[in-house]
């Protein structure tokens, strides 16, 4: 039987123990021999408590006395005085007796009741095993529900970290598929778009006639499928699976890297997507057409069940958005102690913001594409969108910008775009000079290009410089002047060309920026916006945000452009020089200054360029006074009866015709046609103004415009000195010269005038013209055309018949009562009047 350990005795509570002489302790009666068992076996209990207590040796004794007979319900303290022995050295505790000694400490009051109660004792402590053994069983049944207990939290705890690996496991797995869905996706996403934009393009190409816009649907593919090849070979770089961890962070790594580049070339592809679509549409519209481009596209992906462009090309829209999905899915089954765990965050966070940045992008050109366009409206078309909004809008801008003017309200100052935008006025104001300045040198060029002289046979015979001349301006004409005219419009020209007109988009936005300005100035104040009000401000502020991104962009690289273009005209005739001095090497052996020193070939290149200044003074001095001379028609039966009264009147000095139709366009004023006789009655108005002549028109008074007045010369009755006409021998030669001639006498005239005949036939192609003859003597009544073109000419041809003919056709000869010099060389022999 197992003993529990009891405690030591407390201080507080300690008993005395009899002397083992008492004679309270001697055994009674029969009893002897129970009493003799009772005490060995108390005696091995004290030996079993000495044992737990681990006390040994006579020192303790007294203690173990003290326990037993605390044990036992007696009283000893008399045997304790008896003997001799303190009361210290017989203390027993009563917490160590338990509730066995408080159920016997009444007992110990008297010896012979301690003797009476001692085997209640012996059943007493056979009850304290019995409940000992039953809480050593309950101790050992606890024990064996704790390790019970243990081993499920033990089982548990294995069956979570079963599970957690298999967790793990499929996690790991999802992350591998997601991985390989990525990786193979794009290549097929790539194989697709070289199958659309290689084959089918080049099959497509094939269509007769060829398809429009065909080119403008593959615009910025490239780019798309060389972004998306560089990510691929990036992969593939490294010898790793994708279920390798590494895999992972080379994946992140690559899109990382490639992010700007994928941006670059995606946002371009998806601002322009709408004209793919525009495209196709126009290609539906024509059934027979799209019969043929579907049948092409079958034939040539037949592994693919597309039946339209579309089914392509939109694949880079649907992928960019797919980077974003796949990259948070492999995500999702990545664990954070990944080693690669920060680097696929940041990619899927690049992913997303790509994506924003290439919408917001998008909407920035579908505003800018809505309003740079220039319209050519007619006024109908302009009135017909007039309604109540649009007037209204447009009152409210109007009455804005009264207010900016009268200082009534604050103008918004950015100086930002204010500096830019000046710079841009500059700009173009220099490319559409630098345009136009081409554009008359390639015209004067074009002009010197049509003269060729030596086709004409002038008879240079013995001339070497002439000779040298002629030849040096045939090769110019012929091989270095085309050449170089070609490579003017190709290179100058034509860039010239496109720049002015890409001028043309950022002038509308800027334009149309300032409309809206004013729309968002008028809305700015208000505490609460309608949604209309929201979209109108939104529209403001992207217009503006384009203009300031995008503006300084394109100021820099039309001003570069435009720097190349004069680079490249310098350049150009560089070589022209190189070109010319070649060629005139070969003939400047053969010139008569070729031998002069340099002093003196300059001082004779001076003087050639002087005297053949003066030459040329003389001959337009020449040609004015002949062109100045003035011409005398005969006139009408009511023209002379006015030119008879007016000069009666006034004199002839007065005497004035009509250059050009007069409109009056104010009081007073006279309207005239060209040809009438007027006589000047003042030379200035009422104010003093001299270019307003008071005239008689023989009969109204008014006054006319002085520029519109020339003198009226009056034929005289004796002829003047007839000219005498140079002419070959060999007859009329035109564009030839011989200084063997002879001389022509005119016959004389009996009333000397000029009269206006056609030298060449001339049929009429339209209403405002008239058929004429070679020969036929007509009047001139305009010398030009309604334009002001002087090269046709309203005449009055026999029977009243009016029109046009050319004036290069009429001559002017002097004429006899007996008509015309008869024959038509006779004709071609004068001057041609223009």
């Amino acid at each position: 039987m197992q003993v529990s350990r009891r405690a030591q005795p407390s201080a507080a509570l300690r008993l005395a123990l009899p002397p083992q002489t008492s004679s309270d302790l001697a055994p009674s009666g029969g009893a002897g021999g129970e009493e003799e068992e009772e005490e060995k076996e108390v005696s091995e209990e004290r030996d079993v408590f000495k044992d737990d207590d681990g006390g040994g040796g006579g020192g303790e004794m007294e203690e173990d006395d003290e326990d037993i007979g605390a044990y036992l319900g007696l009283d000893l303290s008399d045997y304790v005085e008896q003997s001799g022995a303190t009361p210290s050295d017989t203390i027993v505790s009563l917490e160590d007796t338990g509730d066995e000694s408080r159920r016997t400490s009444d007992a110990g009051q008297g010896g012979s009741e301690a003797h009476g109660q001692a085997p209640a004792a012996a059943e007493e402590e056979e009850e304290e095993e019995e409940e000992e053994e039953e809480r050593s069983a309950e101790e050992r049944e606890a024990e064996r529900t704790r390790g019970g207990e243990e081993e499920e939290e033990e089982e548990e705890e294995e069956e979570e970290d079963e599970e957690e690996a298999a967790a793990r496991e499929r996690a790991a797995q999802r992350q591998k598929l997601a991985i390989e869905e990525l990786v193979h996706t794009e290549r097929n996403y790539l194989r697709l778009l070289q199958v659309a934009s290689v084959t089918i393009r080049n099959n497509l190409q094939k269509i007769q006639p060829p398809l429009a816009g065909l080119s403008s649907m593959f615009l910025h593919i490239e780019e798309v499928m060389e972004v998306s090849g560089r990510l691929l070979s990036l992969l593939d770089q490294r010898l790793v699976q994708p279920g390798d961890p590494q895999y992972l962070q080379n994946l992140c790594d690559s899109f990382l890297s490639l992010s700007s580049d994928i941006e670059e070339s995606y946002k371009e592809y998806l601002a322009n997507y709408n004209q793919v679509t525009t495209v196709e549409d126009s290609y539906k519209q024509r059934e027979a057409l799209w019969v043929e481009v579907v049948k092409v596209i079958k034939t040539s992906a037949p592994e693919v069940n597309a039946t339209s462009l579309s089914f392509f090309l939109v694949m880079p829209v649907q992928r960019i958005a797919r980077y974003p999905l796949l990259l948070q899915t492999i995500q999702k089954h990545t664990q954070r102690s990944h080693p690669a765990y920060g680097r696929l965050e940041d990619a899927a966070r690049a992913a997303v913001a790509l994506n924003c940045r290439i919408n917001e992008y998008k909407r920035f050109r579908e505003v800018a594409d809505k309003y740079k366009k220039t319209e050519t409206l007619t006024m109908k078309d302009k009135i017909n969108r007039l309604n109540s909004h649009s007037i209204a809008k447009k009152t409210a801008r109007i009455s804005q910008v009264i207010k900016h003017e009268t200082g009534m309200a604050s103008k918004l100052v950015d100086e930002e775009f204010d500096a830019l935008e000046m710079f841009f006025y500059l700009l173009e104001k220099g490319i559409l000079e630098l345009h136009d300045n081409v554009e008359a040198y390639l015209r004067h060029l074009q002009e010197f290009l049509s003269c060729r002289p030596e086709e004409c046979d002038l008879n240079l015979d013995g001339n070497k410089p002439a000779i040298c001349y002629k030849e040096i301006h045939t090769a110019l004409r012929l091989w270095i002047l085309p050449t170089f005219e070609k490579r003017m419009r190709s290179l100058i020209y034509k860039p010239l060309c496109s720049l002015r007109d890409l001028l043309a988009g950022p002038r509308n936005l800027i334009r149309k920026r300032l409309d809206k300005l004013l729309d968002y100035e008028v809305i700015e104040a208000r505490p609460s916006l309608t949604y209309e009000e929201q979209a109108v401000a939104s529209t403001y502020k992207t217009i503006n945000t384009l203009l300031l991104n995008e503006l300084p962009q394109f100021n820099g690289l039309a001003l570069g452009m435009m720097w190349s273009v004069l680079g490249t005209f310098s350049s150009l005739h560089l070589d022209l020089t190189a070109d010319m001095e070649q060629l005139f090497q070969g003939f400047a052996q053969q010139l008569p200054h070729s031998a002069l020193e340099t002093g003196a070939f300059w001082e004779w290149a001076e003087h050639a360029v002087l005297e053949g200044a003066r030459n040329l003074e003389s001959v337009c001095c020449i040609v004015e006074e002949t062109l100045s001379t003035p011409i005398v028609q005969p006139l009408s039966p009511s023209s002379q009866r006015r030119l008879g009264m007016l000069t009666q009147k006034h004199g002839s000095e007065k005497i004035f015709q009509v250059s050009s139709v007069v409109v009056g366009s104010r009081d007073l004023d006279l309207s005239l046609a060209r040809g009438e006789l007027v006589a000047v009655v003042s030379q200035a108005d009422s104010r003093g103004d001299k270019k307003r002549w008071l005239v008689d028109a023989g009969g109204p008074r008014g006054y006319v415009p002085s520029s519109r007045l020339i003198r009226y010369h009056q034929a005289v009755e004796a002829p003047p000195p007839s000219p005498q006409l140079l002419l070959p021998e060999g007859g009329p030669r035109r564009h030839s010269y011989s200084p063997e001639t002879r001389a022509l006498t005119l016959p004389p005239m009996s009333q000397p005038c000029l009269q206006v005949f056609v030298s060449y036939d001339f049929t009429a192609r339209g209403a405002r013209e008239v058929s004429v003859r070679a020969g036929e003597a007509v009047r001139i009544l305009e010398s030009k055309d309604k334009g002001g073109n002087s090269e046709w000419s309203l005449v009055e041809a026999a029977v009243g018949r009016r029109g046009y003919v050319p004036s290069n056709y009429l001559v002017f000869m002097p004429t006899t009562p007996t008509g015309p010099p008869a024959g038509r060389g006779a004709l071609s022999g004068y001057a041609t009047y223009r």
